[in-house]
């Protein structure tokens, strides 16, 4: 007679494999742990000290925050990136979804792959590099689009980037180097949308159009919340255009345009790091908030 293992030995017993795998689990998210303390919970928490604190390490309350409101650059920055905000968050939903959805239409072409390659390119520069390169692309003088320049109007470097330009401008850059990674994100979305929901769709008559607005938008609801998140915290920071494009007009853009830069004057122009961490946290406060109000609203980390 053969002797089996007991039924509650072996359900207690966990594969090997398994146990491997939860053990790579642990050290793939310890180390993520480790590094989000290091440079994200650790910097924030010294932020928020020195925006309650003054130069002496005093509890000063919201005075920092207040005396910061005050400034006369305060508002103007404010009303600069919620522009920029809004040009940003618009285009990259409609332009994005609307190319992925061509490509997935394009997909058993070779010209789906290339386009989906094209757009990725500019993702490999730096924001730095690529503002270099639209400074370029942007003087008249040495554009090789001067003559398209030239039919809007402009004729000197000054005149394209004027302080009324200066949003449209920033989202075309930030369209440009950002864009092209979200639109293979959402490609692969739709490469996810079951089969048999096309195919019922087919049968019952639907059109490309109808396709898309009634099933495929809706089913990529999470992902598309997703990109406006990190887009929405990504554009509140804006930083490196205006700066860059300051330099290079010697002023004309200004160097508190947006409230990184104004965050980046106090602590360094006006030796305020109280300010500047106040201005911190508020972007912060912003930012989360707005990420609360997104995944509140469209149902998130709902099972689907």
């Amino acid at each position: 007679m053969t002797l089996s293992p007991s039924p509650s030995r072996s359900a207690g017993r966990r594969p090997s494999g398994t146990d491997r795998q939860s053990r790579a689990g642990i050290a793939f998210v310890a180390a993520y742990v480790l590094l989000l303390i290091a440079f994200g919970i650790l910097p924030t928490g010294y932020a928020v000290y020195f925006a309650f604190t003054d130069a002496g390490g005093t509890f000063t309350g919201f005075s920092n925050f207040v005396t910061t409101a005050q400034d006369f650059r305060f508002m103007d920055a404010v009303g600069h990136v919620a522009l920029y905000l809004l040009f940003w968050l618009v285009s990259l939903v409609v332009f994005v979804v609307s190319l992925a959805l061509l490509l997935h239409r394009l997909a058993s072409s070779s010209l789906s792959k290339s386009l989906r390659f094209l757009f990725y390119i500019p993702g490999a520069l730096a924001g730095a590099a690529s503002v270099l390169v639209w400074l370029f692309m942007l003087d008249p003088t040495v554009s090789p689009v001067s003559s398209l320049l030239g039919m809007l109007g402009y004729g000197t470097f000054g005149e394209v980037i004027a302080p009324g330009n200066l949003p449209l401008l920033f989202t075309v850059i930030a369209f440009w180097t950002g864009a092209g990674g979200w639109i293979v994100v959402i490609y692969g979305a739709l490469n996810n949308i079951p089969t048999d929901v096309m195919e019922a769709a087919r049968i019952d008559g639907a059109g490309a159009w109808q396709t898309a607005w009634h099933i495929q938008i809706p089913m990529l609801r999470k992902w598309i919340v997703y990109m406006v998140i990190l887009a929405f915290a990504g554009g509140a920071q804006l930083f490196v255009e205006p700066q860059l494009l300051s330099l290079a007009s010697v002023g004309v853009a200004g160097r508190d345009y947006s409230l990184n830069q104004l965050t980046y004057d106090f602590a360094f122009q006006m030796n305020n790091v109280n300010g500047a961490a106040a201005v911190s946290v508020e972007l912060l406060v912003v930012s989360v908030s707005a990420a609360a109000v997104f995944v509140a609203r469209s149902g998130f980390f709902d099972a689907d």
